[in-house]
């Protein structure tokens, strides 16, 4: 089944780099079929198959030689390795569809995030109708009262987060951490806060440091948002139960 589900996710993962790819040029993810940006040439059966067609032709384009970014393998592979892991943790059930449907619109928010700065409404209204859709599965309102919770927290520390800073905190952090929080509700979404401004730090100095980003540059925070939502639905009880045990001691 791990190796089923491998597999799938990395063809899921192909998708996911057609989304990151044209939703910022406000392009259908359907329409056209797969082509070379930069040839326009339509892809076969075999330059669609996950990461072998990129090494079988080192990273370019079969028809014109143009160099295709890492991004797509990464992507792809990145994409099964979480699926896996929350198939390890939750096995087939419906918190597994729940979490991993919500890692792959992190996946396409942070990349998209972190190369132009935005986070796309349309991506957002998705998300929330995926939340609404399983809220409907569960104790319905229990289940809409604990979202509606993590929506108002999540999105109004982030609110309150950029009034005072005058803006440095953008309006698609704001709506991200809103959606996350109606998603997972709001005990997960107080432990995602935190964990984004530790991984915030952690990553901005470390950039700083290394002089990949100078302190005139922007750093997204989509990202940082991500991970610590991917860390919560992974290890959140596990880090809440150190941190308990930490304290106790």
């Amino acid at each position: 089944m791990s190796l089923f589900i491998f597999i799938l996710f990395i063809s899921i993962g192909s998708f996911l780099n057609v989304c990151i790819h044209r939703i910022p040029r406000n392009e259908s993810i359907v329409y056209p079929p797969s082509h070379c940006p930069k040839c326009d040439t339509k892809l076969k059966f075999i330059d669609l198959i996950p990461i072998i067609s990129y090494l079988s032709t080192k990273g370019k384009c079969r028809y014109c030689g143009e160099s295709i970014s890492p991004q797509y393998p990464i992507i792809e592979l990145l994409t099964a390795i979480i699926s896996i892991l929350i198939y390890l943790k939750y096995g087939l059930s419906i918190l597994f569809v729940k979490y991993v449907v919500l890692s792959m619109i992190l996946i396409v928010v942070s990349v998209i995030d972190y190369k132009y700065q935005i986070i796309p409404n349309k991506i957002i209204i998705f998300g929330f109708t995926v939340g609404i859709s399983l809220h409907l599965l569960y104790n319905v309102r229990t289940s809409f009262i604990n979202g509606t919770i993590g929506l108002l927290i999540g999105g109004g520390i982030f609110l309150l987060i950029a009034i005072v800073t005058k803006g440095a905190m953008g309006g698609g952090d704001i709506k991200l951490m809103g959606m996350i929080g109606f998603y997972l509700g709001y005990k997960s979404i107080l432990l995602i806060t935190f964990l984004s401004f530790i991984i915030g730090a952690f990553i901005s100095i470390l950039l700083l440091v290394t002089k990949i980003k100078s302190r005139k540059d922007f750093i997204p925070f989509g990202p940082f948002i991500s991970i610590a939502t991917i860390i919560v639905i992974l290890y959140g009880k596990d880090l809440v139960g150190l941190y308990l045990k930490l304290i106790l001691n």
